[in-house]
């Protein structure tokens, strides 16, 4: 389906209103963001953004990158309860990467071993 992927465009539109409501012109961003200006001028053109420049843009402007996928809605209702833990689990300031993996594997294990069906 063509109408599927990321929306580049509105993407762009929601970060210059971020940029906007801050007060800030394209440059403070790229510094703020810790984005190249090119790649803010890229976005402005209809491109899109590599996945490291996405990540820290969403950071930057608190938006979530769900906002721009279009297409239709996948019929899974909710995310894989592993999937969450792992992303909460390395998301966690305290626990140090290899700590998180370790962690990880342990409710992974756990959770096959006990889980209904």
């Amino acid at each position: 389906m063509a109408d599927e992927g990321f929306d580049g465009a509105a993407f762009h539109a929601a970060i210059d209103a971020v940029r906007e409501r801050r007060k800030m012109n394209w440059k403070q961003v790229a510094a703020k963001s810790n984005v190249s200006a090119s790649t803010l001028t890229r976005l402005a053109q209809g491109r899109r953004p590599d996945v490291d420049s996405l990540a820290k843009l969403l950071r930057w402007s608190g938006l979530k990158a769900e906002s721009f996928i279009r297409g239709e809605v996948s019929a899974v209702k909710s995310p894989e309860t592993l999937a969450m833990i792992s992303t909460y689990l390395r998301a966690d300031p305290h626990l140090t990467p290899s700590s998180a993996a370790a962690l990880e594997e342990l409710v992974k294990v756990t959770y096959r071993r006990l889980r209904k069906g």
